[in-house]
């Protein structure tokens, strides 16, 4: 075989990609929900932050496990997996933000515009061939 051989692109499912995004969209409605409840009712901001992070990720986990990419995985194994892709993704979106916005290259929602489908994007492949992929023990 050549070494100029074109390479194969896998390819991405567009159905999972669109209950990806749906899932993430529950999580955020999750997220402030919870947030706004727990303030409401005298919790610390940090201590709000941090549960209602929490339930919207607990919520993430448990809908792409069983809907998104409908996977027999469970355990402590995948769920630290999924964790640890939430912690990298927000760390992605935290420099990309840096990067874009700094130095006044684009205001800051268009930063976030900008660099929210990469991000979104490399978190999904990440689940499906990591986190919640073929092979997984279950």
């Amino acid at each position: 075989m050549s070494a100029l051989a074109p390479t194969r692109v896998p390819r991405v499912p567009i159905g999972q990609l669109v209950r990806f995004g749906a899932v993430g969209a529950s999580n955020t409605a999750i997220t402030l929900g919870a947030y706004a409840a727990l303030v409401a009712v005298g919790t610390p901001a940090v201590v709000a932050a941090v549960t209602a992070w929490a339930l919207g990720a607990l919520n993430g986990y448990r809908l792409n496990r069983r809907w998104t990419f409908r996977s027999a995985v469970r355990g402590s194994r995948p769920a630290a997996r999924y964790a640890a892709v939430q912690a990298l993704a927000a760390g992605a979106d935290a420099a990309g933000i840096a990067v874009l916005v700094g130095h006044d290259h684009l205001p800051r929602v268009g930063g976030q515009i900008a660099i929210l489908p990469v991000v979104t994007l490399a978190t999904f492949l990440i689940c499906r061939r990591w986190v919640f992929g073929p092979g997984r023990p279950a």
